[in-house]
């Protein structure tokens, strides 16, 4: 048999894709349209300007890519940038890995700054390398704000703080996946040029939706970058929200109408409240973490992501049986999930129902 399907509804336990809401999913349930209607630019219009306010924006401009977040990569990338440029990125995850990996495929010059895995980006390394960078050859600080393998959480003000201390003109771009819509992140505050992230994270979607916020300043670098793109190239997008039909290829149209919908939940929470959730729920895990006797794979507070939380495991069985225990038998005092509950007990939830 080559598939199958199980009874019942399915949970997912991973970092990401994520479980979808049923509104979402109700919301998606519905037949293809056609996108050149007067209703799915009237909706697309709406959308953009909605978006704006998850990555905390008023001066960029977003785009809707019918990818994935490596698109979106791809497409943050190409576009503001030119084969041999130099990129300054932090090796920090298998995430950012990845990350860097395409911008060599590419064909740009990676200064590549490496920390342990479990540590965030080095900012010292970043000081040093604009301050001796007085002819301005770097072009881009490329970071991931939020490691998904390691659960590290990068400091994005710190970084802006470095550019404008030396007063250096690189483009600053930002992989927030796993971040934005769960942590704070503040687009235009922060001086970030280009960020980025996709639809099966913090939005609760499924795959196949890369969302990518442009400064103005990304805007003009994408005038004179010489990197060849087609379908991700802005220009084409913008030359057809100047017409107004907003889609110079086919979107998904049970996407637009999922992102209306967990857009709406958000707002109905709040943004700031979401991001105080996944905060205090994040601790609740770690001291979940703590209570079960596991290290944390981050190696200091100051790095510790709020949608993830990676530990170090040195044996399997171990993991299974702490499961196990808490799952299946009755869960004695001071175990993990004991922790973790005497903590959100003590804490009132925004939402009851969100927990």
């Amino acid at each position: 048999m080559d598939n199958y399907y199980g009874p019942g509804r399915n949970h997912l336990f991973v970092p990401g894709p994520v479980n979808i809401p049923e509104q979402v999913l109700r919301a998606m349930n519905r037949n293809n349209e056609d996108y050149r209607s007067p209703a799915i630019p009237a909706m697309t219009k709406v959308l953009l300007e909605d978006v704006k306010k998850i990555f905390k924006t008023i001066t960029g401009t977003p785009f809707l890519i019918p990818t994935t977040g490596t698109g979106a990569w791809e497409s943050a990338l190409t576009n503001t940038l030119s084969p041999g440029d130099r990129i300054v990125s932090f090796l920090i995850g298998q995430f950012s890995l990845l990350w860097i990996d395409q911008m060599q495929r590419l064909n740009f010059n990676v200064d590549v700054i490496e920390s342990d895995w479990g540590a965030g980006a080095n900012l010292e390394v970043l000081g040093s390398k604009l301050a001796a960078d007085t002819g301005h050859t770097i072009k881009a600080i490329c970071i991931v704000h939020n490691e998904t393998a390691t659960g590290v959480t990068n400091n994005l003000a710190a970084v802006r703080k470095l550019l404008d201390h030396y007063q250096h003109p690189a483009l600053f771009l930002v992989d927030g996946v796993s971040s934005i819509c769960a942590l704070d992140f503040r687009m235009d505050e922060w001086g970030v040029d280009v960020a980025l992230t996709g639809s099966q994270k913090a939005l609760s979607l499924p795959t196949g939706m890369g969302i990518v916020c442009a400064s103005p300043k990304a805007l003009e670098a994408s005038k004179t970058s010489k990197s060849v793109r087609v379908f991700f190239d802005w220009k084409d997008y913008l030359k057809f929200y100047k017409m107004g039909t907003f889609w110079p290829y086919t979107p998904s149209i049970q996407l637009l109408y999922g992102l209306r919908e967990a857009l709406d939940l958000l707002f109905e929470e709040g943004l700031d409240n979401v991001i105080e959730r996944h905060s205090r729920l994040a601790k609740a895990t770690r001291l979940a973490v703590e209570a079960w006797g596991l290290k944390n794979c981050t190696q200091k507070e100051e790095w510790f992501s709020d949608t993830v939380t990676a530990l170090q495991l040195l044996g399997c069985l171990a993991g299974v049986e702490m499961i196990l225990k808490d799952v299946g038998y009755p869960v004695k005092l001071g175990s993990g999930v004991a922790a973790a509950c005497a903590f959100l007990q003590n804490s009132i939830p925004m939402i009851p129902s969100r927990i």
